[in-house]
């Protein structure tokens, strides 16, 4: 039995994927801590240690736009003092410490956010893996390497400094560790290529108690975050206005004027909807694709656009950039969307089960321990 620790910060979208990866683990018999955030503890019953309390990290959340308006390393450097993660990072590298086992542990992180996982592969001697969830965190690593190097210097120095560590002299050395990217071949194809080993979606959303949504209605998110652009609620609901068909709203917060969930089991929902109109969240976009739920996406930010560009390729999608939102046009391709009927059987040409992925994930990082 092997230990895998693995660390993963921001939304659900972001988290449970690794929570997913880490059962998979469990079940093989290795001992596996989730390293994440109070409130996902649930989805860890088989170890998880919490890097701060469900009050810090709704607040955290509640901010997490002024990391999407971090456009200058000085801008890096404010937030992570502002939001006090260098202190979390000094916590998640003792937590990491505290459940090593010399030749026993394999270090896995959220690619470039998790930097307790090298600091800690420095310290230990333990093997490291980054997982990125979407290909656009291989796409910017370098201009992340060079925001981490000019910005967060001194305070990742300092928590190295803390455990007997030498400052960092090779941040691209210090960076570079085998990568996981949860997707699959055709997706990143469609796109700028990665050099990850890819494992295939890992979909960490789950099934919950059933409900019955009639009428196939139009479901429309913007996910689990808060870094949404502050106008896309307000488009996506016009459109949805514009359409003769049944709204539910599943957000984090209450919309009024429409049937509204905090969440939904989406495995089961989805199928019963007649199209979803989301943010282009590749955990959404997946899930749909799964479900053969013809989706619309109003794409802004992170990792957004590239997701829609690559299903859009293989009509898998209609979208728009932020610069072109308007009710009318959003509207136009929800009502495409609404009869598509051939939208399952394109979608079914892309998708395996669900399994997979977390599988393809797990032989991958079980090929990293110490023989």
């Amino acid at each position: 039995m092997a230990v895998f620790l693995l660390v993963a910060h921001g939304s659900a979208g972001d988290v449970l994927p690794f929570a997913r990866i880490g059962a998979t683990l469990a079940a093989r018999g290795h001992d596996v801590t989730l390293v994440s955030h109070a409130p996902f503890a649930r989805h860890a019953p088989y170890g998880f240690a919490a890097i701060d309390t469900e009050e810090r990290y709704r607040d955290n959340q509640a901010h997490s736009a002024g990391l999407l308006a971090a456009r200058r390393p000085d801008d890096l450097r404010r937030y992570y003092e502002e939001r006090g993660l260098f202190d979390e990072l000094r916590r998640e590298v003792a937590l990491l410490a505290e459940r090593h086992r010399p030749g026993e542990t394999v270090l896995v992180g959220r690619h470039t956010s998790a930097l307790s996982v090298p600091i800690a592969a420095d310290l230990l001697g333990a093997p490291a893996a980054w997982v990125a969830v979407a290909p656009v965190q291989l796409m910017v690593a370098p201009v992340a390497a060079m925001h981490a190097r000019k910005g967060l210097a001194p305070g990742v120095d300092a928590v190295r400094a803390g455990v007997g560590l030498a400052p960092v002299a090779d941040w691209a050395g210090f960076l570079r560790v085998p990568t996981l990217g949860l997707w699959p071949g055709w997706f990143d194809a469609a796109g700028t290529r990665s050099r990850a080993a890819l494992t295939g979606f890992v979909c960490g959303d789950e099934d919950g108690e059933a409900v019955d949504l009639p009428g196939r209605p139009i479901l429309v998110t913007g996910g689990t975050g808060q870094m949404l652009h502050p106008r896309y609620y307000e488009v996506a609901l016009a459109a949805a206005g514009l359409v003769d068909h049944p709204v539910v709203v599943v957000s984090p917060q209450p919309i009024e004027g429409f049937p509204w969930y905090r969440r939904l089991p989406f495995p089961s929902a989805l199928p019963q909807c007649g199209a979803i109109l989301h943010h282009g969240g590749i955990g959404t976009a997946a899930r749909a694709l799964l479900s053969g739920t013809p989706q619309v996406i109003l794409a802004h930010g992170a990792d957004r656009p590239d997701v829609a560009q690559r299903l859009a390729r293989h009509d898998l999608a209609r979208w728009l950039p932020a610069d072109a939102w308007t009710a009318e046009a959003a509207a136009d391709r929800l009502w495409a969307a609404l009869t598509d009927t051939g939208y399952g059987g394109r979608a079914a040409g892309f998708t395996e089960p669900t399994v997979a992925g977390p599988e393809r994930a797990a032989d991958h990082l079980e090929r990293l321990l110490p023989h």
